[in-house]
């Protein structure tokens, strides 16, 4: 069964153009606010993360109910909106964001998880419709999408300071076959 999230309506001003098949672009700025989006498509497939400014968090979460002490911690956590789009892959497309990877000065690690997120909030006395709005903020955990233009977004924390950079893959399988999309050189927004 193909689960959705409801679209998210102050990340959509932020749903990038589409790049040539199987090519990774250099981070696009914003000629207005200077935030960049990096974008690339494999296998028929599109992935990109464009950043959120640390105020654009705080601002977004605030409204929904946290206190500026309890979302700053995320807010300070190198925020992405990310889209992963499947445009015509021969077949549904199958992901779980753990498999997904980043890497920076020379490691690899995977994303911050959502469930640890919710746990720190949590931690914070968070108020329970403050957690709701966190959790369906995010980048699915799982999902599958159908060719054809079947997507998400939602919001990664990547966990490294302001103006870090480092390289994502996003990694999904066809029937058990694997598959992954590559970005390069992306930066935490400063």
């Amino acid at each position: 069964m193909k689960k959705k999230r409801p679209f998210i309506a102050f990340l959509a001003g932020f749903v990038p153009v589409l790049c040539l098949a199987g090519t990774t672009q250099p981070g696009k700025a914003d000629a207005v606010t200077g935030v960049e989006t990096w974008e690339t498509r494999a296998h028929g497939v599109s992935f990109s993360l464009t950043q959120i400014l640390q105020d654009q968090v705080r601002a977004f979460f605030v409204s929904r109910g946290f206190t500026l002490e309890q979302i700053e911690s995320y807010a300070t956590s190198c925020v992405f909106m990310a889209v992963l789009r499947n445009d015509d892959a021969p077949d549904r497309i199958h992901f779980i964001r753990s498999d997904w990877s980043i890497s920076s000065g020379g490691k690899t690690r995977p994303l911050e998880t959502v469930s640890a997120w919710m746990h720190r909030l949590e931690a914070q006395n968070a108020s329970k419709s403050a957690l709701i709005a966190f959790r369906w903020s995010q980048f699915p955990v799982e999902q599958e999408y159908e060719p054809g233009g079947d997507w998400n977004q939602g919001m990664v924390s990547v966990g490294l300071p302001a103006g870090s950079q480092f390289g994502i893959i996003a990694r999904w399988d066809i029937n058990g076959e694997p598959y992954e999309a590559e970005l390069k050189e992306v930066r935490c927004a400063r």
